[in-house]
């Protein structure tokens, strides 16, 4: 049996892209390692949806999946949680206040809802903020927050609807070239014709690459995040201080419409490889960081933290597109912890693609998140 389009990866990209494509009338199977849908990186997600990024290409496309996401349960019959609490992004010093003006006027040109508040203004969004040292910060009202994988099930779902097929616990060990162009996929149990391959397989992608002879710099970057117990409603967006501070670039987190806070923080140096066990070393250090943001977290109690893979490129933008080296290979990978942000708007790209039909305003986000790109400046906001 032969399919259009084999994807590779079950979760916040392949599942959506499976949607779109099936939708299309075209046949669809995708293939995972793993037992189910979204079991790589996507369980490992807090949900974070925003447009607010410094970059063109995933800016647009932020903005399409708050599109996609606002009307889910009304077009699709599914609640995954959605959200528009909106993100802030906090400066205590002049090194964050000077990056985030800068990027507002960026921001609002391609659409973005966003504004520099300063620190009256800010605390008045957020009362609970530090208000000691606050300059100031960035609103962004319509980004907001999901369930990441009420939505890649529904995607799932959504995609054996259409009559897109998934094959658990498989293995891609092989992929058959003839005269440059995909012929095939070889798995540990079968082997699928095809003409046309997508790379959607998050931080394992440049493994797949390699079975092609293609080199893709994507490479695992351990991160870890936690939970809390949950608790009365106090707040609304998701905060990001963006300050360096001892071990981390950065922190983040959120409450979820459930209640529970869900917190994050951005190891530097990065800790590379796929170790997804979680450390002691962690709680403490983004206790520390998230409490010195917004001192009445200090008294909820932690339930649980756990640790997942960000699939990071050398500039912090995904690769999306056709690779020039081998017809018929399609990717979408490393998305750097951003696959549920990115994953719907990218899932209707790709299906564009496929069939031909890119529009006028996607060749901005294919020039900049090319696959042959040079990799020579990196994205502010990763």
């Amino acid at each position: 049996m032969s399919y259009d389009v084999v994807v590779i990866g079950a979760g916040s990209v392949g599942t959506p892209a499976a949607f779109y494509l099936a939708r299309e009338g075209l046949k669809v199977l995708v293939l995972d390692r793993l037992p189910s849908p979204g079991q790589g990186s996507n369980k490992a997600a807090i949900g974070g949806v925003r447009a607010t990024h410094s970059d063109p290409a995933k800016i647009r496309l932020g903005l399409r999946t708050i599109a996609i996401l606002t009307r889910f349960r009304e077009e699709f019959g599914r609640e995954v949680e959605w959200r528009p609490g909106g993100y802030v992004f906090v400066a205590y010093r002049p090194e964050e206040e000077r990056i985030l003006k800068e990027l507002v006027a960026l921001q609002r040109s391609f659409g973005l809802n966003i504004r520099w508040c300063e620190a009256d203004e800010l605390l008045r969004v957020v009362p609970d903020l530090n208000p000691q040292g606050l300059r100031g910060g960035t609103y962004s009202p319509e980004d907001g927050h999901c369930s990441p994988l009420l939505l890649c099930h529904a995607y799932y779902e959504l995609a054996k609807g259409e009559g897109a097929e998934f094959r658990f616990r498989e293995e891609v060990v092989g992929m058959e070239v003839r005269a440059g162009r995909v012929q095939a996929v070889r798995t540990d149990k079968g082997r699928y014709p095809t003409a046309l391959v997508l790379n959607a397989a998050g931080a394992w992608a440049a493994q797949i690459g390699k079975l092609l002879g293609v080199e893709h710099p994507v490479y695992p970057d351990c991160h870890e995040a936690g939970i809390t117990e949950p608790v009365a409603h106090f707040l609304d967006p998701m905060i990001v201080d963006i300050r360096p501070g001892p071990g981390s670039a950065n922190c983040y987190f959120h409450q979820l419409a459930t209640g529970q806070i869900a917190f994050c923080l951005t190891p530097e140096p990065p800790i590379l490889g796929e170790d997804r066990r979680e450390t002691s070393a962690f709680l403490p250090q983004v206790a520390r960081r998230i409490i010195q943001v917004v001192p009445r977290l200090a008294g909820i109690r932690v339930r649980r933290t756990w640790r997942g893979l960000y699939p990071m490129t050398p500039d912090g933008l995904p690769l999306v597109g056709w690779v020039e080296a081998v017809r018929g290979y399609l990717v979408a990978i490393g998305l750097c912890g951003q696959g549920v942000m990115l994953g719907p708007a990218l899932g209707e790209l790709l299906a564009r693609l496929v069939l031909g039909t890119p529009l006028p305003e996607d060749q901005i986000v294919l020039r900049n998140l090319s696959p042959e790109r040079s990799f020579a400046r990196a994205e502010v906001l990763r």
